[in-house]
């Protein structure tokens, strides 16, 4: 554990951090707390220190190539590779009900296309037998989708990037061209980011078909988790929402490859929609009600 070395993107604060703390906690030895603005990444790493964590800290804009490209070369420089990375970074909606042009492209690609640049850097330089995990969202499960042939095409056994790609393209297009159809989504608030994270876990089936190298790659929803993010409405706290990820980074099996989990650590079946473990957006309102009351 002491050798092993992690990156976790988007991390000085949420979800991100709380992973970080908890993995310091398990005692692994080089823990990279990643951000975009140096300062705010700095104060997160002193605020560790001060509870006696040593995490390491590097810059990260995920979404700029150049970026991605340094800290991979930096990583392989350092460590010669990397053990696991966690895709954490992301954002979400910034109106949760009203869905924009604009604002659909700034969050796929935060929470898509981001992915793919970090698979083009950071994958090659993954040791045999590392691990992936692509946190998600119960925003990200298929049974957010209505529209019967995007269901089809995302859950085939043979489904490829191509395949991802066109769905994330179908959307942005249908929103800019005004043809977004409210009848082939569960619910549409939240729908970028709907859409975002169902691309995310697709994506995940795709990587792991095509890694190799005994690597495990999985994707989970962390919970309903208080954080900025949500203007501090959810059920978890960011102590609590950090063990599901560090279970998949420490402690599963490393035979469990290209699955779905779900924040109590029990395994869902992404293609299965009757599960219906889609986002309720009322419940997700009624406690942002709740919090902006206290």
């Amino acid at each position: 554990m002491a050798d092993k070395v992690v990156v976790v993107t988007g991390s000085n604060k949420g979800i991100g951090y709380g992973i970080v703390r908890e993995l310091c906690k398990r005692g692994v030895g080089h823990v990279y707390l990643t951000a975009r603005d140096v300062k705010r990444g700095k104060e997160a790493i002193d605020n560790l220190n001060k509870e006696g964590f040593t995490p390491l800290f590097h810059q990260l804009e995920v979404t700029d190539k150049n970026s991605v490209k340094a800290f991979a070369e930096y990583l392989k420089q350092k460590h010669g590779g990397l053990d696991i990375l966690i895709n954490n970074a992301g954002l979400i909606t910034s109106n949760f009900t009203k869905t924009t042009y604009e604002d659909s492209v700034q969050v796929i690609n935060v929470n898509y296309y981001s992915i793919l640049t970090i698979q083009e850097y950071m994958f090659p330089i993954l040791k045999d037998n590392a691990r992936v995990i692509n946190v998600s969202s119960d925003c990200g499960h298929i049974s957010n989708l209505k529209n019967a042939y995007w269901i089809d095409r995302l859950t085939k056994k043979d489904l490829k990037l191509e395949d991802v790609n066109a769905f994330v393209n179908w959307f942005l297009n249908s929103v800019k061209t005004g043809t977004v159809n409210d009848e082939d989504f569960t619910e549409t608030p939240l729908l970028a980011y709907r859409i975002s994270k169902v691309a995310l876990c697709a994506l995940t089936r795709v990587q792991q078909k095509q890694v190799g190298r005994g690597i495990s790659i999985n994707s989970l929803h962390p919970g309903f988790v208080k954080t900025n993010m949500t203007k501090t409405a959810g059920f978890l706290t960011v102590e609590e929402a950090s063990q599901t990820p560090v279970y998949l980074a420490l402690d599963i099996d490393q035979s469990v490859k290209g699955k779905y989990f779900w924040f109590d650590k029990t395994e869902k079946e992404w293609t299965d929609t009757n599960l219906k473990l889609y986002c309720v957006y009322k419940v997700f309102e009624n406690s942002l009600n709740e919090s902006n009351h206290l």
